[in-house]
């Protein structure tokens, strides 16, 4: 039987975008230098072959990892990719729980660096690391 439980400490995201609202409902989960961003994959999510898109990994890692830079810096800069690159190493399927587990490695006046691994019931299905530069605040 396919469980949705959603696992403890996620809640509702606390951000919307345009691009992620197709793959509502998403879930997240702070620490101290993190967020965690996670779904119950379902079909909006899936390649033609019914396993989880590659697009889809890229993007939520991309978001978790600028995420996680700003919370790592309490929140008082934004910050957007330079460069984001993702190693695919596994696969996963309708049902299961996808997390992507970021960490800060090193922030900056201007830049933040940070690496991810994407997991499907807890087993690793890729990697990710992005370089992300700070957004002047508008005078």
């Amino acid at each position: 039987m396919m469980t949705t439980a959603i696992p403890d400490g996620f809640e509702p995201h606390f951000r919307k975008s345009p691009l992620t609202d197709p793959w509502e409902p998403l879930y997240s989960k702070r620490t101290d230098k993190a967020v965690i961003v996670g779904l119950r994959l379902a079909k909006p999510h899936t390649n033609a072959r019914g396993l989880i898109h590659g697009g889809l990994i890229a993007a939520l890692a991309d978001a978790a990892m600028g995420y996680s830079c700003a919370q790592a810096t309490g929140w008082t800069t934004s910050f957007v990719t330079i460069s984001l690159a993702v190693d695919y190493v596994g696969a996963a399927e309708i049902g299961q729980w996808c997390a992507v587990e970021s960490e800060v490695i090193k922030t900056g006046s201007t830049i933040c660096f940070a690496q991810s691994l994407i997991k499907a019931d807890d087993v690793v299905i890729a990697r990710a690391n992005g370089t992300f530069r700070v957004v002047p605040k508008k005078q």
